[in-house]
């Protein structure tokens, strides 16, 4: 597990990298996290529904209903064409603060964890 913070900072990065691979719905969404981070991710519904909110409102995501074979309709999201170019320019914006923390801590980026 990571400091709530550090995980907080990168939510949105995530969920948009997320669903640019595919659409999804939130608990689909939590276990892919939690997978991709050898469960070192993990996100509580009090986090990944306000990012989604934060990231529909900001009109990066948008959702839509998917009928189930079985029980109730599902809440899928999609990202936008906007929040495609967001993810390309959070993308890069992460790449550099990696680059420079790594220098910040000595390190060179080759290091594993």
């Amino acid at each position: 597990m990571f400091n709530r913070e550090l995980v907080k900072g990168s939510t949105s990065l995530i969920l948009l990298q997320l669903l640019n691979e595919k659409d999804m719905y939130g608990y689909e969404l939590v276990k892919e996290m939690e997978k991709r981070s050898g469960h070192h991710l993990q996100v509580k519904e009090g986090t990944l529904y306000p990012a989604l909110h934060k990231l529909e409102k900001q009109q990066y995501i948008e959702f839509y209903w998917q009928e189930q074979q079985k029980g109730p309709a599902r809440k899928y999201y999609r990202i936008t064409e906007a929040g495609k170019e967001i993810l390309d320019e959070k993308t890069s914006e992460w790449n550099r603060f990696v680059s420079v923390m790594n220098k910040m801590i000595g390190k060179t980026g080759h290091d594993s964890l």
